[in-house]
């Protein structure tokens, strides 16, 4: 589960402490759940659209209910709780941590934008065409601040245990993104235009920014302990990958490798 969401992970928990695959567990194990905390490190592209590379550190958080049957999950999701079970369709709300965006200012150096970070939330949903195995989730997350707009992704996802300490995940990603989210990240307007003077203006539009695959390996140490190496490619295309930001200062190849170290502990309340 992706970084930074452990307080409003909290926070959600607490609003919604019951959920129906819960409603059968025994009271002893409903007041225990499973926190599992990591630490991931990636080396990818230092803002979305960019041919420079950098390192970053991000947390993760995921929790359960002791007793509750944990799913499979794969490196992009997004900190998710399960509000309902429609059919085996499953929904709730979802909370991510929101990438650096770029700064129209560097653009005369090539260089890396400003260091600025957002919360995005909304929901999810996901269906298991296959029982633990293959997977068909989406996302749509808007930003909490800073007017960075809207995201949506798709994802589908094979998952495949070896023996009892391996498991391995592979699958392909669709990410669109509304028209705010596109200027912000891709557009550039008349003033910034003539401002640089060796730009273009651009004016970036709705529509899908990108398309991608995900791999991932996990491997269990012990019950505590397990480690995770993940990689993840995206080519941005239509504006995303049209915009000068993108076509003459960046790539629209964007590719992203992720370890992860996570220790599970149980939490009583």
């Amino acid at each position: 589960m992706l970084a930074g969401t452990g307080l409003l992970a909290a926070f959600i928990v607490g609003m919604f402490p019951a959920s129906s695959r819960a409603d059968d567990t025994p009271k002893s194990s409903a007041e225990t759940w499973v926190v599992t905390l990591g630490a991931t490190v990636e080396y990818g592209p230092s803002y979305e659209g960019s041919k420079h590379y950098t390192f970053g550190a991000l947390p993760s958080f995921d929790i359960h209910r002791l007793g509750e049957a944990q799913e499979y999950s794969a490196p992009d999701d997004n900190f998710d709780y399960q509000l309902f079970d429609l059919g085996g369709v499953e929904i709730g709300p979802v909370v991510g941590l929101r990438d650096d965006r770029f700064d129209i200012n560097d653009l005369h150096l090539q260089s890396q934008r400003r260091v600025r970070w957002n919360f995005d939330a909304g929901g999810f949903a996901q269906y298991w065409l296959m029982d633990n195995r293959l997977r068909f989730r989406t996302e749509i997350r808007q930003s909490l601040w800073g007017g960075d707009g809207l995201v949506g992704d798709v994802a589908l996802d094979w998952f495949q245990p070896l023996g009892d300490k391996w498991l391995l995940s592979a699958g392909p990603r669709l990410s669109m993104a509304n028209s705010v989210y596109m200027r912000t990240n891709f557009g550039i307007s008349e003033s910034e235009a003539a401002r640089h003077g060796h730009i273009n203006a651009f004016d970036a539009g709705a529509g899908v920014k990108s398309v991608g695959f995900t791999v991932a390996a996990t491997y269990t140490i012990s019950p505590e302990w397990s480690v995770q190496v993940y990689g993840k490619y995206n080519r941005l295309v239509g504006d995303a990958a049209d915009s000068p930001i993108t076509s003459r200062f960046g790539s629209p190849d964007q590719n992203i490798i992720g370890f992860t170290l996570n220790r599970t502990f149980n939490v009583k309340f």
